[in-house]
């Protein structure tokens, strides 16, 4: 369910109340029993997962560019350069 803010015209008393989208707006303050506006907010944001700028190319800092060259590379045996047992 959405937050909507209200701010009242007699006390200046702002608040916010959680309410459906099919719900009819407040009329009245709370605390005065003035009337009130609903006021325009902006709706917060979240990036998650792949295909954003911040998250795709955000450049690297030193320290994470240090953290990924001083891995070290994993080395592959393969199967020609293991010795074969000698058998008895």
């Amino acid at each position: 369910m959405p937050l909507y803010d209200y701010k009242c015209t007699k006390c200046n008393h702002i608040f916010e109340v959680k309410q459906r989208i099919t719900e009819k707006p407040l009329k009245e303050c709370p605390k005065c029993g003035g009337k009130v506006n609903r006021l325009i907010s902006a709706a917060g944001i979240v990036f998650k997962g792949s295909g954003f700028h911040v998250t795709d190319y955000k450049k690297k800092t030193k320290s994470e560019k240090k953290v990924k060259e001083s891995k070290p590379k994993e080395i592959k045996s393969s199967a020609k350069d293991s010795s074969p047992t000698p058998s008895k």
